[in-house]
């Protein structure tokens, strides 16, 4: 079995919550574990939720940038990627810090590591923009339709 879909999105906090329940609607459909698919939904909104606040070119009068979110279900494994068009990284890639306890910021980096089994960030080449990419080994329920074989 393989399924993907791409969306396009405006990097208004609305789209976060769209993009999750879309995931979680083709998971449920396609017969995933809940947890796999409450675990790839929460680190989906982290890296949405990032593109919204962090994901645009300010300095280039860019503020109302879109981003993409693509997911792929493909045999065993999902692999989701959250793209945007922001400043990206300087100095290469990301570390994530554990935030202090009382930080309402902070935890999103961490969260998706937590809850995937490979993360890349990255920068795009030569256009600026962060790429967010994970992925999880899918468990299915028994009576999944679309079980991989």
């Amino acid at each position: 079995m393989s399924i993907w879909w791409s969306l396009h999105l405006r990097r208004e906090a609305a789209s976060v919550p769209l993009a999750r329940r879309l995931l979680l609607g083709t998971m449920e459909t396609a017969g995933v574990d809940p947890d796999v698919s409450y675990d790839l939904s929460v680190a989906l909104s982290e890296a949405c939720a990032n593109a919204v606040e962090h994901g645009g070119d300010a300095a280039r009068g860019r503020s109302s940038e879109a981003y993409r979110v693509t997911a792929y279900l493909d045999g065993e494994k999902c692999r989701i990627e959250v793209t945007d068009s922001g400043p990206g990284f300087s100095g290469g890639t990301p570390t994530a810090r554990p935030a202090r306890a009382d930080a309402e910021h902070g935890r999103g980096l961490c969260l998706i590591r937590e809850l995937a089994d490979h993360v890349h960030i990255g920068s795009k080449p030569g256009r600026g923009g962060t790429v967010v990419s994970f992925d999880k080994i899918l468990k299915w329920r028994e009576d999944a339709p679309l079980i991989a074989v």
